[in-house]
């Protein structure tokens, strides 16, 4: 099984999810660390090789959470947010893209 790496404040956020969304998110994550993908996501190649958006909706909105789990033997979790409009804000992927520019020279560069 792959380990969790939460980057940035991306734990923080899911744990600022409703519960019903939390434990969402950490199921799908779970599913993810175990080799499989999640019952409902998104490639988003807009932020990087390798990124997916996992996507939950329930009666208290839209919530997401992007990852990446091609390096090694870890899931990277790069951002996780609550949507408000129909497309993801700018400064949601802007943060996503940041983190994973900054996961790849670390992990270049050790």
């Amino acid at each position: 099984m792959k380990t969790l790496t939460f980057l940035g404040d991306s734990l923080d956020c899911i744990r600022d999810f409703p519960d019903g969304m939390k434990q969402a998110a950490g199921y799908q994550l779970h599913r993810v660390q175990c080799g499989e993908m999640p019952n409902d996501f998104k490639i988003m190649t807009t932020v990087g090789s390798g990124v997916v958006e996992i996507r939950l909706k329930d009666e208290t909105g839209i919530y997401r959470v992007m990852y990446v789990a091609k390096f090694g033997d870890a899931v990277y979790v790069l951002h996780a947010f609550q949507k408000k409009t129909q497309r993801t804000a700018k400064p949601d992927l802007d943060v996503a893209k940041r983190r994973y520019l900054a996961l790849i020279q670390e992990l270049n560069h050790g």
